[in-house]
């Protein structure tokens, strides 16, 4: 059995074919619900509602084309006056609000990220274990995570992977032994706390 079409073209030809079909087969269809003259009227109706819209939407673009160029206008005219406010005034903040402006703000210097959280090994086996952690709550934005190693019985941290997310999947890690790992947050300004310590056994 035929699926009846979606797409709009689909439909038309459908109609156009139905009603055809009808017309010329009277003698077989004699009284079908909706006359052929009258289906071929919705028809027409449909196409000239069609391009009614199409007309519309080629005078929305045009005026949103317009309305555009005018906006891009409006802002270079903007910017060419404010620039020449803040070389007249030398950026001074009290005399740039006076036409709704303001003066160049100091820059931020870069912080130092806040401590790495909630750090855990969720999945773990022969050689590798995964890790996971937030990101720190406070302080500069991390640029990655330094992920240390040492042994749980004592010596000193050992760096052994750099990641840019918070998460990491480590391999051929020590086995048999008992292990610490910590995140460390890094940026450009320095370095965070280290994070909680979890321990992992592989």
């Amino acid at each position: 059995m035929p699926r009846f079409p979606k797409k709009e073209a689909e439909i038309t030809a459908l109609a156009e074919r139905l009603w055809r079909g009808l017309w010329s087969n009277r003698p077989i269809y004699p009284n079908p619900p909706v006359h052929p003259i009258s289906l071929r009227f919705k028809a027409i109706t449909y196409r000239r509602q069609r391009e009614d819209l199409i007309a519309k939407q080629a005078a929305v673009e045009a005026a949103t084309a317009t309305k555009d160029e005018a906006l891009e206008e409006l802002i270079e005219a903007i910017k060419a006056d404010i620039c020449y406010a803040e070389n007249t005034v030398n950026f001074d903040d009290d005399k740039l609000k006076l036409i709704g402006w303001a003066g160049k703000k100091a820059a931020t210097p870069l912080a130092r990220p806040g401590q790495a959280r909630l750090l855990e090994a969720p999945k773990q086996g022969a050689g590798w274990c995964f890790l996971d952690w937030k990101a720190p709550f406070d302080g500069g934005k991390p640029k990655a995570y330094k992920i240390q190693r040492r042994l749980r019985s004592g010596g000193s941290w050992q760096d052994i992977a750099t990641a840019i997310i918070t998460e990491a999947t480590l391999v051929e890690q020590p086995q048999k032994q008992d292990l610490e790992y910590r995140v460390i947050a890094v940026n450009r300004a320095g370095e965070g706390s280290p994070s909680n310590t979890a321990m992992v056994v592989l």
